[in-house]
């Protein structure tokens, strides 16, 4: 039997054999703690630029925001002296045509969502324009304030001396009105020297005076006239005859009338007649009157009116005729 040796495990000729299972788990675990750290600073790096993009979006956000807030504000100041400037300017100007061209277009841009920085900064600088205008539409507000007010008081002291002026002119008035009135009734004619003759006509054109009614066929009145206040022209004069029973007679061929007097009213004249006055003159006056009727017996009155005013008066009488009368 062959006996067959085999080396033991504790022959020190034979060295042990390397175990390179560590080695691997070693690249293993650094490959993954290398993964880990790649993912971690990709992550970190992913939150950066997330944070640096919200920044910007935040930052965006913000100036838009405070646009925003600088156009409100011009608007409330716009709005606050439209109505005071259109009131004082009386119309729409070119200035507010612009103002509103500007408002158009700087809520376009604000109304936008996704606006670029460049328009957000067009919108800026509409917003300094039209708060330019609107310092202009100010100052134009402050000037025609001052010029309303300069004419206000101006106006105010017219009115005032304009109120002085007419109650000077209305007592200058009534002053005039009342020497008017004392002229025209100072220069109202005077008649005296009253006559009054009835006449019978003859043939042949012979006038007779009577004092028989039945033979009256007109009467002849003659007074003087004058007043050194009246003024030289042609001045009428009314004529009332009072038959013996107190009517107004109407003269042969013609119509009677009515006139207005100062004192008495209203009243029915027999003849009117004019008479061509020199001032400061005396001026004889003669006239006939021949009624439609028959003349009575009884008293024939005559009154003279001129300017309203009876000026003189005469009276007749006849008497009834007998019988060689």
């Amino acid at each position: 039997m062959t006996n067959t040796n085999y080396p033991s495990a504790n022959t020190p000729n034979q060295a042990p054999k390397k175990d390179s299972r560590g080695l691997i788990y070693g690249v293993l675990i650094a490959a993954l703690l290398g993964t880990w750290g790649y993912v971690i600073w990709d992550k970190n790096k992913n939150k950066e630029v997330t944070g640096q993009l919200q920044t910007q979006v935040i930052t965006a956000d913000s100036a838009k925001q405070a646009i925003q807030l600088e156009y409100d504000a011009a608007i409330v100041r716009l709005d606050s002296i439209s109505g005071a400037y259109n009131q004082l300017s009386g119309k729409m100007s070119e200035r507010e045509s612009e103002v509103t061209k500007l408002k158009s277009e700087i809520r376009g841009i604000l109304s936008n969502r996704n606006a670029t920085r460049a328009e957000l900064n067009r919108a800026k600088s509409l917003i300094e324009e039209l708060n330019s205008k609107i310092m202009g539409m100010e100052e134009e507000i402050a000037r025609l304030s001052q010029e309303n007010q300069t004419l206000t008081t101006a106006n105010t002291t017219l009115s005032t001396e304009k109120a002085q002026l007419q109650e000077e002119y209305n007592t200058v008035s009534t002053v005039k009105t009342e020497l008017e009135g004392k002229v025209d009734v100072g220069s109202t004619l005077n008649a005296y020297n009253f006559n009054m003759t009835a006449l019978n006509e003859k043939s042949g054109g012979k006038e007779v005076a009577t004092s028989k009614a039945k033979r009256a066929d007109k009467f002849r009145v003659s007074f003087d006239v004058d007043n050194r206040l009246a003024t030289s022209g042609t001045k009428e004069l009314f004529v009332i005859v009072t038959a013996p029973d107190g009517k107004v007679i109407t003269e042969s061929g013609l119509g009677s009338g009515a006139f207005t007097t100062r004192e008495e009213g209203e009243k029915t004249y027999t003849n009117k007649i004019t008479v061509e006055y020199e001032q400061g003159q005396r001026k004889n006056v003669s006239f006939d009157l021949k009624q439609t009727d028959k003349y009575v017996p009884g008293d024939y009155k005559v009154e003279i009116y001129q300017n309203g005013f009876k000026i003189g008066n005469g009276k007749v009488t006849l008497k009834k005729g007998g019988i060689f009368g």
